[in-house]
């Protein structure tokens, strides 16, 4: 019987996955309360040979510096701010559905990146994060001596 190592928090790791995938995919409704979204963007991730690809959907951000990338711990976290100059004044507003306000999203990325040479560009509403993977495990084996 194969030993194997004792995670007391994956558990938890594997609800929080499965609570965030039944609130996002099967009842997407669930997300927006009087069409505000909860400031949770969207994000899709795929995998290639040398990269992990995130994109996400963040329509509305106006400038670079209202978005925010952080690739810590094998998770990346994408945050900002989506402004909203004041198009119409509040008392002529009829239905406003368009999120306005600041955004956080912290997903696990499925295999070790590195920050260096990761890549990031934002059009048509749809931020893309292209992160090279890291070539070796920082793993070794360690070979005992007896003596």
């Amino acid at each position: 019987m194969a030993l194997i190592p004792y995670e007391p928090f994956r558990h938890l790791e594997n609800m929080r996955r499965e609570l965030d995938r039944f609130f996002t995919a099967d009842f997407p409704a669930l997300r927006t309360v009087f069409g505000q979204n909860f400031g949770t963007p969207s994000i899709d991730i795929h995998e290639t040979e040398n990269e992990v690809v995130a994109r996400c959907d963040i329509p509305g951000v106006e400038n670079k510096e209202d978005i925010n990338i952080d690739i810590d711990n094998n998770v990346l976290t994408v945050s900002g701010t989506i402004n909203r100059i004041n198009e119409v004044k509040q008392e002529n507003m009829y239905r406003q559905e368009r999120f306005a306000g600041r955004f956080q999203r912290s997903v696990p990325l499925p295999a070790r990146v590195s920050s260096e040479g990761t890549t990031a560009s934002y059009r048509n509403g749809v931020l893309e994060i292209r992160m090279p993977k890291l070539i070796g495990e920082n793993k070794r084996r360690i070979d005992v001596e007896f003596h």
